[in-house]
């Protein structure tokens, strides 16, 4: 249980993500392999900047690219239905890949010998950048910063490792698996954060009404 394999599993369940947003928006066979390559390996190149990696150590990851293309592949001409099963546990496999590159990221971050503040931003990064990248790329507001408990999972795996709470293999797959958990249970209640709205100014016919603000 180390930081190689959850790269593994974060490219994959990221890159089956990134594919399927791109054929929703009817993207071409190339927008397809772009949006499922960035959203697999967003996260990390983000990462990377802030903790002073060189950006090109992405092409040392030959494996994981191979493994992102043939999954990509996979997805662009598996059966319809298949994949309407699988977006019925999309939610599912987006907290896979968000625990795991939440987990990766804090561990690369450890192993660069960091601060704990950089580990969490690490692994928040790591976790919810490709996401980002994805959505702007589809032309859709990102998600993991509007409605849903997202990047909060992330930081708190972040937490956990930079602070060495995890750190044992055993250690590990319970931070893994409670991520995945707490993604889950925040979808099922819909838990948010709160959030406050600026309405602009309405001009109605009786009169001037100042911009309100407004709570939720």
């Amino acid at each position: 249980m180390n930081w190689e394999l959850f790269s593994l599993i974060g490219t994959i369940a990221f890159a089956v993500s990134g594919a399927i947003v791109a054929m929703e928006e009817e993207y071409d066979i190339l927008g397809v392999y772009v949006l499922g390559l960035a959203t697999a390996f967003g996260g990390g190149i983000i990462r990377n900047l802030l903790i002073g990696i060189p950006v090109t150590t992405l092409w040392e990851q030959g494996i994981l690219i191979k493994t992102a293309i043939a999954v990509i592949t996979l997805v662009f001409v598996i059966p319809h239905r298949w994949i309407e099963r699988w977006k019925i546990w999309e939610t599912l496999f987006d907290a896979i890949g968000l625990a795991a590159f939440a987990i990766q990221g804090a561990l690369f971050a450890t192993k660069q010998g960091v601060p704990v503040s950089a580990v969490i931003v690490a692994a928040m990064m790591t976790g919810i950048g490709g996401g980002i990248i994805r959505d702007m790329l589809a032309n859709r507001k990102p998600l993991v910063l509007r409605d849903e408990i997202y990047a909060v999972w992330a930081m708190i795996g972040g937490v956990f490792v930079g602070l060495k709470l995890a750190v044992t293999p055993t250690q590990l797959a319970i931070l893994f698996v409670s991520v995945i958990l707490l993604r889950m249970i925040s979808v099922r209640f819909k838990w948010k954060l709160p959030k406050r709205t600026l309405s602009r100014p309405e001009w109605p016919e009786s009169g001037f009404s100042w911009k309100t603000i407004k709570w939720k």
